[in-house]
Order: structure tokens, then sequence, then C-alpha cells
């Protein structure tokens, strides 16, 4: 075993006020990297353990194999039975059990006191090294999963969009063009044979990242880590996922109308911009610039559409980021009329608002930057503050950058944005040869188009 640590009190400079806690490392001999960071405050512990394994990692034929997981991972292993992980955790006095999927990782979670973390360990590898991957279990959470993509995808009003936007963002075959809910024509054709393949390929040892926050001692985690996980083979190798690099971050000038429906009860217009990923050194300036245009009440967008010129619905015409790691990441906005406002109208102006930062002429001002950082100062504070969210980045970083330390510069980075870089960010990322509109349109009333059908 291999083991690293961090030296309390010599963190970067900035890690006193942003992230005082002490960061431990160490790697055991199958390759499972550990990472704790002790906070005697509180008596509980949160566990977090991340796969490097996400939808991106899926080949062709085989999508929705990551996300079809999060669900298997909790239908029992060899000293486990089925549904009794949520039994355990919540038995002890644990709490926030779950797990999630998307395109760069699946991670799996929950908080337990602190004197409990031993049965925590003992769970994620028992389902870690004997997961009860059998044709009974399969079938059964490949209806799970149908029945998820009707209530998320195929039944809501505007449910399919991020489908579609993700469709005209990636090029067919690039890893980030479909969704992580896959294709339910694959997962139900494929053999139980392709899921055990799947299994031991990417929920290896050497394919993840243990990670516990809390009132713990760290040697004392490692043992029990060594303890539990250290007898699970690991996987010879982990294939990569196929590469996201792209030939350009332009789109070009994309738009697609849904067809009329009775299920949309309003207009609603999406709008998808490649940028770069969240790994880039520019990511924070794309972030501040999406709370620039288009968070809260004081941003332009707000300003604008809805207390200016009252064009939008409240709460809906802003901006955000999704922040995928490989190759590019995504900048997003939204708005849905008022009613008697046509929606081209609103576009107009909504678009209007981006190109004026991003051609300079509406340059982004000290207080609007002050307001956007501290914005985005405050979500990572309430995050990392909390055990549960401190343990997840720490497993985000260790997985995606390759070092949890990395979390300490965060909010460095942030502070170090200027004006100007907004301004670059934006000039790369807003103008129309790089735009995806996914646009809902609601159905004239039956009146209406029976006198324009006349």
């Amino acid at each position: 075993m291999t083991e690293v640590k961090s030296e309390p009190g010599t963190p970067r400079a900035e890690a006193a006020a942003s992230f005082p806690w002490p960061i431990h490392e160490a790697v055991l001999d199958n390759g499972l990297r550990v990472v704790v960071s002790p906070d005697p405050t509180t008596p509980i512990a949160a566990v977090n353990l991340w796969y490097d394994v996400g939808s991106r990692h899926e080949p062709a034929g085989k999508h929705g194999f990551a996300h079809l997981f999060e669900h298997l991972m909790f239908e029992g292993s060899a000293h486990v039975a089925k549904g009794e992980h949520f039994e355990w955790v919540t038995a002890a006095g644990g709490a926030a059990i779950n797990a999630t999927t998307n395109p760069d990782r699946t991670n799996y979670f929950q908080v337990m006191p602190s004197a409990q973390l031993e049965l925590a360990l003992w769970l994620e590898a028992d389902r870690m090294g004997s997961l009860a991957l059998t044709q009974e279990t399969l079938d059964n959470q490949r209806e799970v999963v149908k029945n998820e993509r009707r209530q998320r995808y195929d039944n809501p009003p505007y449910g399919r969009w991020v489908e579609y936007a993700f469709e005209l963002t990636f090029p067919e075959g690039h890893p980030y063009h479909h969704t992580t809910i896959g294709s339910m024509e694959e997962l139900q054709a494929a053999a139980l044979e392709d899921f055990q393949d799947f299994n031991a390929v990417y929920y290896s040892p050497n394919n993840a990242v243990l990670t516990v926050a809390g009132d713990v001692d760290p040697a004392e985690v490692v043992r029990l880590a060594e303890k539990y996980f250290g007898g699970i083979r690991p996987h010879g190798a982990i294939p990569p996922a196929p590469d996201g690099a792209l030939p350009s971050l332009k789109i070009g000038e994309t738009r697609r109308r849904v067809e009329p429906d009775e299920s949309v009860p309003r207009p609603m217009t999406f709008f998808m911009f490649r940028a770069p990923d969240s790994r880039d050194e520019s990511f924070a300036a794309v972030e501040v610039l999406a709370a620039v245009l288009g968070r809260g009440r004081g941003s332009r967008l707000y300003r604008k559409l809805i207390t200016e010129k009252n064009l939008a619905q409240r709460e809906e015409a802003y901006t955000s980021t999704w922040g995928l790691a490989y190759g590019a990441s995504v900048f997003i906005g939204l708005f849905s009329p008022r009613d008697g406002v046509e929606a081209a109208d609103v576009e107009s102006e909504f678009l209007a608002v981006l190109d004026a930062l991003a051609d300079g002429s509406a340059p982004v001002s000290e207080a609007e930057l002050g307001r956007a950082k501290a914005i985005l100062t405050s979500d990572w504070l309430r995050a990392v503050g909390e055990l549960g969210g401190r343990a997840d980045m720490l497993g985000q970083y260790a997985t995606l950058e390759g070092d949890p330390k990395v979390v300490q510069d965060y909010l460095a980075r942030l502070e170090a944005v200027t004006a100007e870089d907004v301004q670059r960010v934006a000039s790369l990322i807003l103008p129309a040869d790089n735009r995806v509109v996914i646009e809902y349109v609601k159905p004239a009333p039956q009146d209406a188009a029976e006198e324009d059908a006349a």
C-alpha cells in the first residue's frame, strides 16, 4: 500500500480560508484511491465512492449501461440482499443514501454516524466485489429504467429537450452525443454477459476513489479500506473513454422546432452553446459569465426581459453551465414568453443581451463582476460546508482532475477572474456560429386554427 499524507498547516495559500480541513491520501495495492478529510466538529462521516465511468465511456450499442448500473448496485451482493443496503444504513442512523450518473462518472454515497463508518465501508466493498448481477435483477432494473425514461423524458412537457440538445451540440459518435438514460432498445437487446463484462471492467478498485469526510481518523479509514476493499482484485487495464476532442468549439447555427403538442403548457425556447470544459483554466470565467447574464433578479436577462420589458415569465429567463470535463462543456439558456407575447420577440431581446456582452458593446461592470463572484462563492461555501458535499467535491477532483487538493484552488481561481476574462469567453462561446436553439411551440387555440384554415 502506498500512502501519501498531506501536511496540515502547509496547504495552498488560499486553503486556510476556502478549505481549512486537512486532506489525506492513500492508494491500496489493488489501485483503490482513498481520500480522507477529518473534521471532528460533528460526530458523522460522509462516505462517497466515485467510479470513473459515465455515459461517455459507453461503446456503440451499449448506451445506457452506466446509468443502469446505478440501479443494479442496489440489487444486492454476496452478503446483502436486494434493498438491504438502504435498510442497513437507515437502521444504523445513516441518511442521504443515493447514487447519480452523469456523462463523466457514477457516484454512490451515504452519511453515517461516525461510529458506523465500518458498516458503510463493508457495504460498499461487498457490492464492488460481489454484485448480485443475475438475469432476474437485470430484467427488473431494465423495466425500472424504462419507466424512469417515461417519467423524465417521454411524458413531461419539454422532457426530451436535453436529448435533442446533446444530439445537436455534439456530433454522431462523440461521447457526449447521447444522454445518460441511453437507448431502451440497446439496453433490451444486451445480454447478461454484456453487463457482467461492463461490471468487471469499470467497477474495479483501480477505477474508483473512496472519499470519507467527517469525524474520522485517517489511519483508521485506510486500515478499514484495506480490510474490506483490499482483497478485491483489480481489472488489468481500464479501456480509455472515446476521445472527446473536437476540431472546433463552434457548432454552427442549428435550430430545432418541436412540433406543437397539447402537453406543452406554454412556449419555451432552449439554447445550447459549446464552452471550454470544466477542467479548462477559463471555466471559472464561464461560470461568472452565466451568473452575470442569467442568475437571479440582478442579472442582465432578468432586468431586461422581466423587469424592464415584461416579456418573459418570472424565473424563466436565465443562463447556466453544465460542467462536462472532457473536450467541451455546455453553456445553456432558456426563456418562456409571457402570455400574449411572441416567442420570436423575446428571443430577439434575449440574444441582444448576449450579443451586447459578446461583442463588447456592453462590457461587464465591476458591480456585476462582484455580484457574480459573491453568488458563486456562496454556492461553493454552502456545498463544501456540508459533509456530504465536501466528500463529493473531493471525489470529483480526485477522479476528474487526478488530485483532490485542487479543491483548495477554486475560490482563488474564481477571485482571479477579471471583466476582460468574462468578455473573452463571451466572445468565444456566444456568437451565432456556436448556437443550438430548440423551440417548443404551444398549439394554437382550436377556433383560431379553424379560422386560419378557412
